[in-house]
């Protein structure tokens, strides 16, 4: 085999080595149905479970990420082929599959929708890896090897205390934010939550050295926690918490940061101070409603233990250290009525929320929430996998029990025309300006809300405007 004219002056030898690693080809697809999400570069989230997988990999192979996030799927030569999905985007997976297969390529798929339902998987790919990646993907590569790989891979959940980091030199540089996760699992359970089931119910923590040292060594001057809540449900969780932040502060990272975490957060001042002084700007909370019947409809205890009336100190608290609440709100619970929704609306547009997640409740694979529309037959999509693409979060893919699917497709649309009109973003600009002092928390509000008004004003699809004028209830 001749060396490439193209190692000019480098040693043949290492050039001869480099020619001969395999190629593993890592692929992030992307809804091709709905775009809301990357139409600004500030909101695009790196695929850290690439860059796991990727740090996963022995020096032997020549890796490489391909994410259409920022570019449309181009078809290159590799010798195996691993792609992750969500189920918005597991139907563009499977396209991206098959061109790889027609060659003899195998493909492996790896995420939360392969995991939940792997028998529809392997009608598309060649092997499925179930779970996590770090207890499997030395056996994937073993195996492939040696011509033997397997159709499924699983392994229990992973120890994280001496968890690699992602490659984050494989990512697209047009990133804004680096992804950091510091743990996973989640307590709650939530039934319209697939975390759980993919993570475990126990929470699972990484070296917070590990994690200071991974912060440190980004580009990046902000960060996204991935983390399902920050500070966790638990002494253990939160002493770790505050070790990262105390690592952050002592270190002088000047890194500006936004996470995950859950409403119980204000009963822990402390935890909140040392969170505003290693830089974060804003907390993403589900609040998910603002009556008890809602949250209990999504079994969010708690929300219901703190109390809906006390969502006004609660915000009142974290603003007073200059954060954000990203407030993450829910349209289509069982309680929900035309109505209802638009209290809904009206409760967003007059609390002290800087930044509204309006969501259609979608019922993913692998939550119990799934599991009971099913059985209920109250899905309205039967042509899969292509009406995967349906599940992003704005379609309505269900039968709800006190409305119509149009009537909660309008009531959702018209929620988002309020909610993302201009003059309103404005005024959350200026109350947020006000409530936490901070201009640059303001403008971070500011940027989060065009995103949300990407996804909220990106044009009604005829699923919720023909397909379900003939859906009854």
């Amino acid at each position: 085999m001749p060396i490439s004219t193209s190692c000019g002056k480098r040693n043949p030898y290492i050039c001869l080595m480099n020619f001969q690693r395999k190629r593993l080809l890592l692929i992030n697809p992307a809804n091709t149905y709905r775009k809301g999400y990357l139409l600004r570069r500030e909101s695009k989230q790196a695929p850290m479970g690439l860059g796991i997988v990727a740090s996963l990999t022995p020096p032997d192979w020549s890796v490489k990420i391909l994410d259409e996030n920022f570019k449309e799927f181009r078809y290159r030569e590799a010798d195996l082929v691993g792609i992750t999905a969500v189920t918005a985007s597991v139907n563009r997976a499977y396209e991206i599959a098959a061109i790889f297969r027609e060659k003899g390529i195998p493909v492996v798929l790896g995420g939360i929708h392969g995991s939940s339902l792997p028998d529809e998987a392997l009608r598309y790919v060649d092997s499925v890896v179930i779970g996590e990646a770090e207890g499997s993907w030395g056996r994937v590569l073993d195996d492939f090897n040696n011509g033997t790989l397997q159709k499924t891979y699983i392994s229990g959940l992973s120890d994280l205390k001496n968890a690699a980091a992602p490659r984050h030199d494989l990512f697209h540089p047009g990133y804004l934010f680096a992804s950091i996760q510091t743990s996973r699992g989640c307590p709650m359970d939530c039934e319209f939550c697939s975390v759980p089931a993919f993570n475990g119910h126990q929470y699972r923590l990484r070296d917070p050295q590990s994690v200071v040292d991974e912060i440190a060594s980004v580009p990046h001057s902000m960060l996204y926690f991935v983390d399902d809540n920050i500070i966790g449900y638990n002494k253990t969780a939160e002493d770790h918490a505050a070790a990262i932040f105390e690592g952050m502060i002592r270190r002088n990272l000047k890194k500006e940061w936004f996470a995950q975490a859950s409403l119980n957060i204000v009963e822990k001042p402390e935890l909140l101070k040392l969170a505003r002084r290693s830089g974060c700007r804003m907390l993403l909370i589900g609040i998910e409603a603002e009556n008890a019947d809602a949250l209990r409809d999504s079994n969010k205890k708690v929300n219901l233990r703190l109390g809906v009336d006390n969502y006004k100190k609660a915000f009142r608290m974290i603003h007073r250290e200059g954060i954000n609440v990203l407030g993450a709100f829910i349209f289509g619970m069982d309680s929900d009525t035309p109505e209802a929704l638009r209290k809904r609306t009206k409760y967003i547009l007059s609390s002290s929320v800087d930044v509204t997640q309006a969501s259609v409740m979608t019922p993913l694979p692998g939550t119990r929430l799934f599991e009971k529309f099913k059985k209920e037959g109250r899905l309205l999509c039967q042509d899969f996998p292509k009406d995967w693409q349906h599940f992003h979060f704005s379609d309505v893919v269900f039968n709800p029990v006190r409305m119509t699917p149009k009537e909660l497709a309008e009531s959702t649309n018209e929620a988002y025309n309020r909610i993302c009109d201009m003059n309103t973003l404005r005024m959350k600009f200026i109350r947020t300006l006000w409530n936490t002092r901070s201009l640059r928390s303001a403008v971070w509000a500011w940027n989060s809300n065009l995103n949300y008004r990407s996804v909220g004003l990106e044009r009604p699809t005829e699923w919720n405007y023909k397909n379900l004028d003939s859906v009854g209830k």
